[in-house]
């Protein structure tokens, strides 16, 4: 079905021209805990507002519009949760908090404020709000770091278990997670394969934050895959790295892992795939 037939092509473009509304309402309650504010009771606007530390009147037209599309639901004079509301709630175990708050980020929204200059260059938008990349960014704010890594738990969450499912892990002795973060894919992995070790690598600063993952199964190593010498495993897992790199940078970390592999060694590269149609996915 065509998307322009149920609301209109000019609608569509008003719709999707303006989009930016809607998430950046989004982001402002979930940086604000307006879904931890809500319990199962429904709550008027005026007891949100003064449990998150915000205006009422401008909190009551964020909560009208992201009702309007399934986030929160409006009763009158109060608001209840929905599923979506709830994930934006911090002790969920499948909570996007983290999630939907790193993407309303400065260096995110300065990004997208750049595309013109990706689309005329070719070269990446982050490079012109943040000189030296996302990266060197995040490592002049730590806060933002943070809010980051706590989105890249939340996000794998939601991935770990089909990944745990589809795979046989039992087979391998070692078992590295190459830029494994803060190791809940790891983890996840060795809970499926008790007869397996595994070690988790990532930058000195990422590896420093999970010292307390360290144990007879689980071994942390640092470093930078780029060029240090990686670990030398039975199968390799690496989940959302190499989309965060060019074709040419993609093919350095390849080649640096090859090296260090053993000669039957595996990969698991575990991404989302880009379909071959233009359908929404």
């Amino acid at each position: 079905m065509n998307p322009t037939d149920d609301i209109g092509p000019l609608n569509l473009l008003l719709q999707i021209s303006s989009g930016y509304w809607l998430s950046r309402c989004l982001h402002v309650v979930a940086e604000f805990g307006v879904a931890d504010a809500l319990d199962d009771t429904p709550r008027s606007v005026e007891r949100l507002a003064e449990a998150t530390g915000t205006h009422a009147g401008a909190l009551g037209r964020v909560l009208r519009l992201l009702s309007s599309h399934g986030v929160f639901e409006n009763r009158g004079s109060e608001y209840a949760h929905t599923p979506a509301s709830r994930l934006l709630r911090t002790d969920h175990p499948q909570s996007v908090r983290p999630l939907v708050r790193m993407l309303g980020l400065p260096i995110w929204w300065e990004s997208y404020e750049h595309l013109d200059h990706a689309v005329q260059t070719g070269l990446p938008a982050v490079d012109k709000a943040a000189p030296g990349g996302m990266w060197s960014y995040f490592s002049k704010h730590p806060e933002a770091r943070q809010i980051f890594d706590q989105a890249m738990a939340a996000r794998a969450q939601g991935q770990i278990a089909g990944v745990v499912q589809s795979y046989s892990f039992g087979e391998y002795r070692v078992i590295g997670d190459i830029g494994g973060g803060r190791g809940h894919l790891l983890q996840a992995v060795l809970g499926s394969a008790p007869q397996s070790t595994g070690i988790l690598f990532d930058l000195p600063q990422v590896v420093a934050q999970v010292s307390d993952l360290a144990s007879e199964r689980l071994c942390l190593q640092s470093g930078d895959f780029f060029k240090d010498t990686l670990p030398r495993c039975d199968i390799y897992l690496m989940m959302d790295v190499i989309h965060d790199w060019s074709d040419q940078e993609a093919a350095m970390i390849l080649k640096n892992l090859r090296r260090a592999a053993p000669p039957d060694a595996n990969l698991l590269i575990i991404e989302a795939i880009v379909p071959e149609d233009s359908k929404p996915s």
